[in-house]
């Protein structure tokens, strides 16, 4: 789409991944699409249910039946949120396209000021969280250190505070659709593929109602696809501390030569001798476990299987139902 044509009408696509939200559907709808009836576009909204095990399809169903503006993609399984999302992505056609959660912690009333952002030049226009309402201390502050973390040990910026919710022009959409990668670390690939973005700040709100599935061990499993999706920092470290361990063992053994030829043979100490063993030991297993971080996912990705199937579509052209 020419940048001069932005001030026209345009085609907009939202895109949500749900799984178990039956709870929020109807009210997220609902703030949705009176949201977009606001804005000059055809706008379209492609719910993607992500294998949810409650009433989330029933209740998009009845919503698509209402509104012919929605289309559903039920996959075959729960493939993951970031697949879920991929797979919406996939599917739209918009002019831009706005990927946001159901759950209401992103509110739909930010869209018209990303609009706003879209129609001064801006290809993605991402929301920025100036305020975590509903999150623990510890949330907040691992949080934090994880984009901090990411950020120094990687070349690719990514923007603190910034979730999936943004506006995202569909040049950058085709430029993301060439990214296979299995491990689909959504903020990272977002940001890498660079063209010009800009921000737009929010305070995040609690949970509309039900329960994140977002629980600790999956974060920081997140958290382990975005280090290693993003950097080689974290295998390519190991070699420093080998060589600083060697190092270190050999200046040991200088001072240990020395010890002997000067003072003669002492017999060395269970305690200091079973320390050492242990720790070289433990090192060599972490090491271990960071190379296997990376030959898994190298494993997984040369099988090529597809990142995500569909059972059933609703509203596409395509419809497999």
């Amino acid at each position: 789409m020419p940048r001069d044509s932005r001030t026209s009408t345009f085609s907009l696509s939202v895109v949500t991944p749900m799984y178990n939200e039956e709870e929020n559907v109807d009210l997220f709808l609902t703030k949705l699409i009176a949201i977009l009836t606001k804005l000059t576009c055809d706008y379209t909204i492609i719910c993607v249910n992500d294998g949810s095990t409650d009433n989330t399809l029933n209740k998009l169903l009845a919503q698509y039946k209402k509104n012919s503006s929605i289309k559903i993609i039920n996959l075959s399984r729960n493939f993951g949120k970031e697949k879920a999302l991929t797979a919406g992505l996939d599917f739209s056609q918009g002019d831009v396209v706005i990927p946001i959660d159901s759950d209401l912690q992103d509110p739909p009333e930010l869209i018209q000021d990303m609009v706003s952002q879209w129609k001064k030049g801006f290809d993605v226009v991402y929301a920025t969280r100036r305020i975590r309402h509903g999150e623990s201390w510890f949330k907040r502050s691992t949080a934090s250190f994880f984009y901090k973390l990411i950020n120094a040990i990687s070349e690719t910026p990514i923007p603190e505070n910034t979730g999936d919710f943004r506006l995202i022009d569909k040049r950058v959409i085709n430029a993301i659709r060439q990214l296979p990668e299995e491990a689909r670390f959504m903020k990272g690939i977002f940001s890498w593929v660079g063209f010009k973005q800009t921000s737009v700040m929010y305070d995040r709100q609690p949970r509309n109602s039900g329960k994140t599935s977002w629980n600790y061990w999956r974060l920081w499993n997140f958290a382990i696809d975005g280090f290693t999706s993003f950097s080689h920092l974290p295998i390519k470290i190991w070699s420093y501390i080998g060589f600083t361990i060697s190092f270190l063992s050999l200046i040991y053994a200088l001072i240990l030569v020395s010890y002997v030829l000067t003072k003669g043979i002492k017999v060395p100490g269970y305690a200091s001798l079973m320390v050492v063993i242990l720790f070289l030991g433990g090192i060599n297993l972490i090491g271990l476990g960071v190379l296997g971080e990376y030959v898994g996912r190298i494993f997984i990705q040369v099988k090529r299987r597809p990142l995500y199937l569909v059972r059933e579509l609703w509203g596409f052209e395509r419809d497999l139902s």
